[in-house]
């Protein structure tokens, strides 16, 4: 009697976990990462600029403790000066403002990327057992949508357009170039 109850539970668990799993959540999630260390973000941390010397020791401002100083990082500033805009200015700024909607405006763009994206990752959201590990399906789901970088490389080359190195191709296991045989 003992065992057939234990039985019934066991089966119970599992039939709860499994039907768990099948459902599909409210935000799926396809690259599943857990943390192992409680260390810093290495995507958060930014280098300081270089250091300067002013045409005048004199020009330097006080020293405010707890503030900025003129060697901290500013990557939004430092993106709207590349774009040709002026930090600060905002939506006043008419010159990056007419860059950035120089093709028109999509009103509403955000609501409809953000519902396509949910129902882009609820059909890629893995199979059960990925689900039910957390198994992580995100490089599965986007590779029909990754560039293949050294055709991309060649394609603008061929136009004379000067473009950055990639990465050399992987050469496949076993097989060596030309000059290291």
């Amino acid at each position: 009697m003992q065992a057939a109850r234990g039985a019934f539970r066991a089966g119970a668990v599992t039939l709860a976990l499994l039907l768990a799993a099948c459902g599909s959540s409210e935000n799926p999630e396809l690259m599943h990462i857990s943390r192992t260390t409680d260390g810093p973000d290495e995507f958060a941390i930014l280098p300081p600029k270089p250091l300067e010397m002013p045409e005048s020791l004199a020009e330097l401002p006080p020293p405010t403790p707890g503030g900025t100083n003129r060697t901290d990082p500013t990557p939004n500033a430092d993106a709207i000066v590349a774009l040709g805009g002026k930090p600060g200015a905002g939506a006043a700024d008419g010159g990056l403002v007419a860059y950035a909607t120089r093709y028109g405006v999509t009103t509403g763009i955000r609501a409809q990327l953000a519902a396509e994206d949910l129902e882009f990752r609820r059909q890629n959201d893995g199979r059960l057992l990925e689900r039910l590990f957390n198994v992580n399906v995100y490089f599965k789901a986007y590779r029909p949508m990754a560039l293949d970088q050294h055709l991309e490389l060649a394609f603008w080359r061929a136009r004379g357009v000067a473009t950055p190195s990639a990465p050399p191709a992987r050469i496949p296991d076993g097989v060596l170039p030309e000059k290291a045989k």
